[in-house]
């Protein structure tokens, strides 16, 4: 019998230079405009500098997540994989094979229809690094993150502090201005943030693009991290969703055999399984006496 073919999604460089021109945008006009005024105002160095240096440190982690295997299952590594993680036999069931690479597949496997591999503890492919996030780059993609929250947070920081600081020593806030009505009115915050808006333009948008960002990627780096705190993946995460759905359907009609509860049968206690992120557990071959 002919096996269906399938071909698999091709993988592209598109989000990769995405990100770094958005990166470049950020940078280039937190330089050209904050930089200069906030030295003026006497800024600290070592805080003004400190988005640059989080800077290299994201882009060094960046590459990393990008070039890193993330656990390739292959012929030759299949049996040592199988060894790594038990069966929980709800989620991960044994001797069940791929149909696209023909391998035992591994507890915490899954096979990415974009890379057309099978990846160790898969947890998601992300396409602004153009590769799986697996076992083996877990950590990578986790200070990345972690890195790429803080420079868009420390950004937004010195950018408020800027802005507080011309509102201060202008005394703004002491001002007051007429209204469309020909009332005498307090400045308010609205009017604050409009006037700047028209005294820094392009700072008050760059502000307000970082906030969205840093919101964006806090609650993401959140997520994240608790999933590594409870050891879990993104994958698994969704089909313990699926499977909950399902028991919860099968109470409501109970069937003959009553199916067996999902339950997280890797997490160990917060400081192991976040450990196991930074120092993955790996097969290894026994030697031969």
């Amino acid at each position: 019998m002919m096996r269906p073919t399938w071909t698999p999604k091709s993988r592209n460089y598109t989000f990769i230079i995405l990100h770094l021109v958005l990166q470049g945008m950020v940078y280039t006009e937190y330089t050209r405009e904050v930089f200069g005024y906030c030295q003026e105002l006497e800024f600290s160095l070592y805080y003004l500098l400190l988005p640059y240096l989080l800077l290299l440190v994201n882009l060094c982690f960046f590459a990393l997540s990008c070039v890193t295997n993330p656990g390739t299952i292959t012929k030759a590594n299949e049996l040592l994989f199988l060894q790594v993680y038990e069966f929980d036999e709800v989620m991960f069931r044994k001797n069940v094979r791929c149909p696209t690479c023909d391998l035992r597949k591994p507890a915490r496997s899954k096979h990415c229809r974009v890379c057309n591999r099978c990846v160790h503890r898969f947890d998601h492919h992300c396409v602004w690094v153009n590769n799986c996030i697996g076992a083996w780059n877990a950590r990578y993609f986790l200070i990345y993150l972690l890195t790429l929250t803080a420079s868009a947070a420390t950004m937004a920081s010195v950018i408020t502090a800027f802005l507080v600081q011309v509102v201060v020593f202008s005394d703004l806030y002491l001002e007051t201005y007429i209204d469309t009505h020909g009332h005498s009115q307090v400045v308010d915050t609205v009017f604050l943030v409009q006037y700047l808006f028209l005294l820094f333009p392009r700072i008050v948008f760059l502000l307000g693009f970082l906030v969205v960002l840093s919101f964006l990627l806090g609650g993401y780096l959140c997520f994240a991290l608790y999933l590594a705190a409870t050891n879990q993946t993104t994958n698994e995460w969704y089909r313990a969703g699926r499977v909950l759905c399902q028991h919860c359907r099968h109470e409501a009609q109970p069937p003959p055999t009553e199916p067996r509860v999902f339950q997280n049968i890797y997490s160990h206690g917060a400081w192991s399984n976040l450990r196991e992120i930074f120092l993955p557990a790996a097969p290894y071959k026994k030697k031969k006496k």
